[in-house]
């Protein structure tokens, strides 16, 4: 079966970054399974994917503007530590997620002081060329639910 829109497609995959170091792989977990075309992965990801079938591996490399963006300066931003739900989280390094009304971001915290948390909004693969390396695993119809909702249910369904 060839991946197309609204097929099921499971994938095994190493993310690195250009000096070759791992920034996330299915390794030692179950295979990432997501629903083509309905924007569960990176769109430059799905265009790689698109028209593969079961065992077929490739190497996709995508640029910071077709992946997680450049990093804005004006992403950073100071926010009162009473805007926090629990203070005591606020440390640096920690990562949050951020909603707002269109997405949830991960948020970095850069710096904090008595009153104000330094937050940075970019997304932590902000700026870095992706280089997957993928094998596809298995390629299958949907189910109805899959179809109605826009993603896989059941196992490696989680979202990136």
């Amino acid at each position: 079966m060839i991946i197309t829109k609204d097929k099921v497609v499971s994938i095994d995959y190493t993310l690195t970054n250009d000096n070759g170091e791992v920034l996330d792989s299915s390794s030692g977990r179950d295979p990432l399974g997501f629903l083509h075309g309905h924007g569960n992965l990176i769109p430059s990801l799905e265009k790689e994917l698109e028209g593969k079938v079961k065992g077929d591996k490739l190497i996709a490399i995508i640029a910071p503007d077709q992946a997680y963006g450049i990093r804005k300066d004006e992403m950073v931003q100071e926010i009162p530590l009473e805007n926090f739900q629990d203070a005591s989280q606020v440390k640096v390094g920690v990562q949050l997620q951020v909603e707002n009304e269109h997405e949830v971001r991960i948020a970095t915290i850069m710096a904090v002081s008595e009153s104000s948390a330094t937050v940075d909004m970019n997304h932590p693969l902000a700026d870095k060329t992706l280089h997957f390396d993928v094998e596809v695993m298995d390629v299958r119809e949907p189910s109805q639910e899959e179809l109605e909702h826009g993603h896989v249910h059941g196992a490696g369904g989680h979202h990136h």
